[in-house]
């Protein structure tokens, strides 16, 4: 991170809520109030802490995309609005055959993981936009921007049903294994594209993939994300890409397949550099050519000449993931279960906005001396580097996927994402759906509240709370004022009183409560409450939950 984002990050403070009004990216999302006099609250009561609500306050739209998944989801249940095809696999992806290459994930051999012969082409991708197109949700593709993608599927040939066997390593098909195991990726064709690619041309070509979508899912909105976690590549797939990648490597790579892929779909929205974490960030995992450049401000200023070249921009989103360092119990909070790991990951949330907050990481012991701060940093940095460009977080969980911690860490981390203007979500699960049942709950709050299609509201507004530490406190406004939604994540382990005092354009009558706690990764009714003075509700937060009120 910039020294000028570490900055402007400290002159943006609002104890127990965070910045609100413009982004500063001149996207111009912000949403004008309009919404006439205004309701002031009373006062409920005496609680173990305050809750404060503002319809006319910090006001701005709520991009429905950060309400996504990688997969794994019931979709009917959880209801995300995009589903991303990404993770290893795709790197060296050929939508021509279906074919794939597992890199050091699974004995570096090539496979129909991904849809075996005979699978029609781009298999891969076909339910996730079939579903799409039938919910009216977004896609996100991933598009190898490497040298070589997969010829062939060496294994017993099953269509992709079930985990492959392990049939070997392509380096021992011979020193020549990236001609005879892989074929050509090539960011354009140069000629007319085919109905049906040709699978004997010896190239794959990724604009024809983009066209190829287009045509048979046109109506669909898809994003393109350039490759996945390059920063890595010289880890995940030695066997193609053995050399650590460089700055200049990396902005090559990008800006020539996006400009392919916007001349094939000039409405296609596309990710980079779709980095691994921290580290990748700061230098792409140590680039020779760094030169003690951070990266993203680099990147964004290159993107930014890339523009001015183009005559268009070509990198729609800084996309990144986010697997958080934090420790519990001396642990990484992703891989501990502890009660200390549960309580050091209720608090890590607050690591992506909240000056003031310093979690136990190397990264913040060892690297920044100081806390992260991260989207108020990157949104520094895309103000003064490259001004327009949208932030998404295509990879990101914080473990404790079958524990209530897991469920208030994402529940936490989605309030945070709307609130302040994160354009785009995709969660990845670490273990079965079955063992991320909180997880998917925790999305749900904001999705499928009620299992009838409640969704939390597409306007962020104000919501403080008097001890961040406890709990903390997001909130939308529905029909300009018509209705406003609150999420009080309750941090702490026992039972809380709530003071809630809702500002708004009307007097509210009475609010619908819904709970997800520790008996069970379910959102279930907790009845309706009334007001204990004007617009002022005195709420009961079960021990280590989540409750939804939706004041009509």
């Amino acid at each position: 991170m910039s020294a000028t984002s570490r900055l402007l990050v400290s002159a943006c403070v609002v104890v127990g809520g965070a910045c609100g009004g413009d982004d500063g990216d001149g996207d111009g999302d912000d949403v004008d109030a309009g919404l006439g006099d205004i309701v002031e609250p009373g006062e409920p009561g005496a609680a173990d802490v305050r809750i404060d609500v503002r319809a006319d306050t910090a006001r701005v739209a709520i991009s429905p995309l950060v309400y996504g998944i990688n997969g794994g989801a019931d979709l009917a249940r959880d209801r995300p609005q995009v589903v991303r095809a990404g993770g290893n696999r795709l790197t060296a992806y050929n939508w021509e055959n279906n074919a794939s290459n597992a890199g050091e994930d699974y004995c570096n051999q090539n496979d129909g993981l991904l849809g075996g012969p005979g699978t029609p082409p781009a298999n891969a991708f076909r339910g996730l936009l079939d579903d799409a197109r039938a919910r009216g949700t977004a896609a996100i593709l991933t598009l190898p921007i490497i040298d070589v993608v997969a010829a062939d599927h060496d294994d017993l040939g099953d269509g992709g049903q079930g985990p492959p066997a392990c049939v070997g390593d392509v380096q021992s098909s011979g020193g020549d294994y990236l001609t005879t195991r892989f074929r050509q990726n090539v960011a354009r064709k140069g000629a007319p594209f085919a109905t049906t690619p040709d699978m004997n041309d010896g190239a794959v070509y990724q604009d024809e993939a983009v066209d190829f979508v287009r045509r048979t899912w046109g109506d669909v909105r898809v994003l393109f994300s350039l490759d996945n976690e390059p920063d890595l590549w010289s880890s995940t797939h030695p066997r193609v890409h053995p050399s650590p990648v460089t700055y200049a490597e990396l902005v090559e790579r990008t800006t020539r397949f996006a400009a392919a892929a916007k001349d094939a779909w000039p409405e296609a929205e596309t990710l980079g550099f779709v980095s691994y974490g921290f580290a990748g960030f700061m230098n792409l995992q140590g680039a020779t050519d760094a030169g003690g450049r951070p990266f993203i401000p680099f990147f964004l200023d290159e993107l930014r000449a890339a523009e001015t070249t183009a005559g268009r921009r070509l990198v729609d989103y800084l996309d990144l993931h986010w697997y958080p360092e934090a420790r519990g119990d001396g642990v990484r909070i992703s891989d501990v279960d502890s009660a200390q790991g549960a309580a050091a990951r209720v608090q890590a949330p607050r690591s992506l906005w909240d000056p003031t907050y310093e979690e136990d990481s190397w990264i913040v012991n060892d690297v920044l001396r100081a806390p992260i701060a991260l989207i108020p940093g990157l949104r520094a940095d895309i103000a003064a580097h490259y001004p327009g460009t949208r932030l998404s977080f295509t990879e990101w969980n914080f473990g404790g996927g079958d524990h209530v911690s897991g469920a208030i860490a994402t529940a936490d981390v989605l309030g945070v994402f709307g609130r302040e203007q994160v354009d785009a979500a995709t969660i990845w699960l670490l273990r079965s759906p079955a063992r991320e049942r909180y997880t998917l709950a925790g999305l749900r709050v904001y999705t499928n509240y009620d299992g009838n299609g409640a969704t939390f509201g597409e306007t962020s507004i104000q919501a403080t709370s008097s001890d961040l530490t406890r709990v903390t406190a997001y909130a939308s406004d529905v029909g300009l004022g018509a209705r406003q939604k609150i999420v009080l994540v309750n941090k702490h382990d026992a039972p809380l009183t709530a003071a809630v005092r809702i500002a708004a354009p009307r007097t509210i009558a009475a609010a619908a409560t819904f709970v997800l706690d520790g008996d069970a990764a379910t959102i279930d009714p907790a009845g309706e409450i009334s007001p204990a003075a004007t617009n002022a509700f005195l709420v009961t937060l079960p021990a280590s939950s989540v409750t939804v009120i939706d004041a009509f």
